[in-house]
């Protein structure tokens, strides 16, 4: 009697990791084929019809399941951990791997390809040489000078590269904050994102909480040429040269308890009267409610006639002082002082510095480029500007919802 296959059970990242494997056009043959056996079985069928389905030999497809059944244990250790992603997919590859079989001995050695690592994770300039990153044939050159190895290839460095997920051709941007009161920063991030989380909930007490900024500087750019569209086998086509036509600037709003963009204005300028009017603007949609504004710490976001309209929308009979004088107008830090006060219907909430990314509105601001702009041809800044009030109405009926706000600040303070 045929021994019965192992009943596969994937828990919904396994199942993600396999599935993203069977679509990556950089996947191995082999590795497709061996996640199809996996899914398929997950998904209740038995090797007779994924024999038939797949057209695959009924051996090879029980041999697979048996050897995913046997690392269940281990996959499931990895889900608690829990690993990211990367991780996960990277132990999912292995499993699906051939095992190792003995034969011809290796022709290189751990120890080797750890030094070839390590010597990868290594910065060029810091060794004399006139480049800022590796490539292959570059780590594979300076190897043999140091006589890691007596000789290799560009091919093999690129793999034991892609082993241990190090990619010297990328590089991303960060941002080193400079920090000169860590108490009082992680204070201050801890009150934005305390804000964040009580959103939902100051809506119902009548409070909007609203993550304000502008854009700038976006430009209305017409491709010389009529765009291509994509067919089979074929990308779309953008014309490379443009003609321009203007830039505009829009003053956003995002509602944190909706996830919706509410009042947004656009002109050809954001100075301080402008910021202004777009904070009327806004308070007008909702006269009887208060008002949180989380911005960052542009100089017309605390700026003299935000104070004046704050002290008219509360019904402050007082002298604000003068600016560069004295009193509440005297400079930023004392205007700042009055716009942040609790007391206020409208009352601002500022981002520390360098850390305009905790103000969401920069999420969506992100959306906007990738859906809109950046492939967009717009023969006017009316157009544009169309555009773009265009995609706030989808948005907000389509796509809208909180953003799931996860950073609490106090990593910061752990640390």
């Amino acid at each position: 009697m045929p021994r019965r296959s192992p009943t596969i059970v994937l828990l919904p990242r396994q199942r993600s990791v396999l599935e993203h494997l069977i679509r990556s056009s950089t996947s191995e043959h082999r590795i497709v084929e061996r996640a199809k056996i996996i899914v398929t079985a997950a998904d209740g069928d038995i090797p007779a019809e994924q024999s038939v389905k797949l057209r695959i030999d009924r051996q090879r497809i029980r041999r697979w399941r048996e050897r995913f059944a046997e690392a269940a244990d281990l996959l499931n250790a990895a889900e608690l951990e829990p690993v990211s992603d990367m991780d996960l997919e990277h132990l999912v590859v292995h499993i699906l791997r051939d095992s190792y079989r003995s034969g011809t001995k290796p022709t290189f050695t751990p120890e080797q390809i750890a030094q070839v690592i390590t010597l990868a994770c290594e910065q060029p300039a810091e060794l004399g040489l006139p480049f800022t990153h590796w490539t292959a044939a570059e780590l594979a050159r300076e190897a043999k000078k140091r006589k890691i190895v007596e000789d290799i290839s560009s091919r093999h460095i690129a793999r034991f590269l892609e082993e241990g997920a190090i990619r010297p051709h990328r590089s991303r941007y960060w941002l080193n904050p400079k920090i000169t009161d860590q108490k009082a920063h992680e204070i201050e991030v801890q009150a934005l994102c305390d804000v964040y989380r009580s959103a939902k909930q100051l809506a119902a007490e009548g409070v909007r909480v609203i993550s304000c900024d502008e854009k700038t500087g976006m430009q209305a750019l017409q491709r010389a040429a009529t765009t291509k569209t994509m067919a089979p086998g074929h990308d779309e086509k953008r014309e490379f040269e443009y003609i321009r036509h203007g830039t505009t600037c829009l003053t956003a709003n995002l509602d944190v308890a909706t996830g919706k963009l509410v009042s947004p204005t656009l002109g050809p300028t954001r100075d301080e009267k402008d910021f202004a009017l777009h904070i009327l603007h806004t308070v007008a949609s909702e006269p009887s409610s208060k008002w949180i504004f989380v911005v960052d710490n542009l100089t017309t976001h605390v700026s003299e006639t935000l104070v004046r309209i704050v002290a008219k929308y509360d019904g402050l009979d007082v002298d604000l002082g003068v600016k560069g004088v004295r009193g509440i107008l005297k400079n930023v830090e004392s205007r700042r002082a009055f716009l942040v006060d609790t007391k206020h219907r409208i009352r601002f909430v500022y981002t520390p510095k360098h850390c305009s990314w905790l103000n969401q509105i920069e999420c969506w601001f992100s959306l906007l480029a990738r859906r809109v702009l950046r492939r967009g041809s717009f023969a006017s800044v009316d157009a544009l500007n169309k555009a773009v009030v265009d995609f706030i109405d989808y948005f907000n009926r389509i796509l809208a919802k909180p953003f799931k706000w996860t950073f609490t600040g106090r990593a910061a303070a752990a640390a």
